[in-house]
């Protein structure tokens, strides 16, 4: 099972973005996401619209899967554009880069917050809870990723390369945390 694009079946699906009701027959990309519920992935639905703004990758990639007529088209390819060039689409997978949209992380190495705004980086952990074992992100500021390069699985290099193809931020701000990534704790 792959995302894929297509005509809702009921009305009783809600988009994962605007949490709002896919009317039946309209047009949905569903994203293929493993769950802690189940050993098989399951699909989570999205409005196109609203996947061409905040999954441009996932919508594209579908898109070029689907084989019939996309009413609006131009208008999503103009949407998936635009998320693509602002960064705001979600990023791809772990590792990545993105500006932390609260001030409530903290950072997996020196503990201490990491300002709203500001720039972090994301790598998959391990999460203990209610006694289940899951899988979610923690962050790191860019200075403190080489001190957690064990918990982090591989070096600076092969996480480097993770960041460029998972990261949706412009080249030169990408090119900014590797370079302090790189320096390390010593750029502070």
């Amino acid at each position: 099972m792959a995302n894929v694009i297509e005509e809702a079946k009921s009305g009783r699906a809600s988009c994962r973005t605007c949490k709002k009701p896919i009317p039946k027959g309209e047009l949905r990309l569903g994203v293929e996401t493993q769950t802690q519920f189940s050993d098989t992935p399951s699909l989570q639905w999205h409005h196109v619209l609203c996947a061409a703004a905040k999954l441009p990758a996932e919508l594209k990639a579908a898109l070029a899967e689907y084989p019939g007529e996309v009413a609006n088209r131009a208008a999503l390819d103009a949407a998936m554009a635009d998320a693509e060039k602002k960064g705001a689409a979600k990023p791809a997978g772990f590792p990545y880069v993105d500006r932390a949209p609260t001030g409530r992380a903290r950072c997996m190495v020196c503990e201490q917050p990491i300002e709203k705004a500001s720039l972090r980086v994301a790598v998959e952990r391990e999460l203990e809870v209610g006694g289940n074992v899951t899988r979610g992100a923690g962050y790191l500021h860019p200075r403190c990723v080489a001190a957690n390069l064990e918990n982090v699985g591989g070096s600076v290099d092969e996480l480097i390369e993770g960041l460029r193809a998972s990261s949706r931020l412009p080249e030169a701000e990408l090119d900014g945390v590797i370079a302090d990534i790189e320096q390390g704790p010593d750029a502070a």
